[in-house]
């Protein structure tokens, strides 16, 4: 799947911090449950790697990818465990080059112009804007709107429920990325039907 069919399953991906791999597989039915398919776990702990392999082997209903690429084993890391798309905090070409070499579809983090104009040099016209509120927010991707018509965008860092409607009503926004479907104690506490709460919240957002 391409970044932009990803993009069409959903309003919102989260953006998961899994500390422990025993939570990886309720965690990924609770989303689903809630109607979150797409699901984007980060490359941040021990855990995360072994978390992904068991969601893509045991639910087979989620698309998962990986977040945090960083580095062309990161990339290497991701393709073995299964994942069907990488999403990097920023853009580098040997990470681009290396998701197209492995068949890995890539939202490429920016923050800047420069960075869009890199990312988009290699072939890259869906791009996450990270960190999103910290970097300009609204008003940072209006501006980039101007010069920049053929991009999409995925904003992620910072957005929460009550502000995600309002990156979504923007033209070029596909969809925002979010850590508060999984709140970490909730995770801590297994509470996965408050977990599915949030992913149905987040799935009746609409552009």
């Amino acid at each position: 799947m391409t970044p932009h069919e990803l993009a069409a399953l959903g309003p919102v991906i989260p953006v998961i911090v899994l500390q422990r791999e025993a939570d990886a597989v309720p965690l990924a039915r609770a989303l689903v449950a809630g109607g979150v398919r797409v699901l984007e776990v980060t490359l941040r702990t021990p855990a995360a790697l072994a978390a992904m392999r068991a969601i893509v082997r045991e639910v087979p209903e989620a698309i998962v990818g990986a977040g945090t690429l960083r580095s062309v084993a990161d990339v290497r890391a991701a393709i073995d465990a299964g994942c069907r798309f990488g999403v990097s905090p920023g853009y580098l070409d040997e990470i681009g080059a290396a998701c197209r070499e492995g068949g890995l579809p890539l939202l490429p983090g920016v923050a800047t112009a420069s960075e869009l104009m890199a990312a988009q040099r290699d072939g890259h016209d869906f791009v996450k804007f990270f960190p999103a509120t910290a970097a300009g927010g609204i008003p940072m991707l209006k501006a980039l709107a101007g010069p920049f018509p053929d991009v999409s965008f995925c904003p992620t860092g910072g957005i929460t429920v009550e502000t995600a409607p309002q990156f979504l009503a923007l033209p070029q926004v596909k969809v925002v990325g979010g850590s508060w479907l999984t709140p970490a104690d909730a995770i801590a506490a297994g509470d996965w039907p408050r977990i599915t709460q949030l992913a149905r919240e987040a799935s009746a957002l609409r552009r």
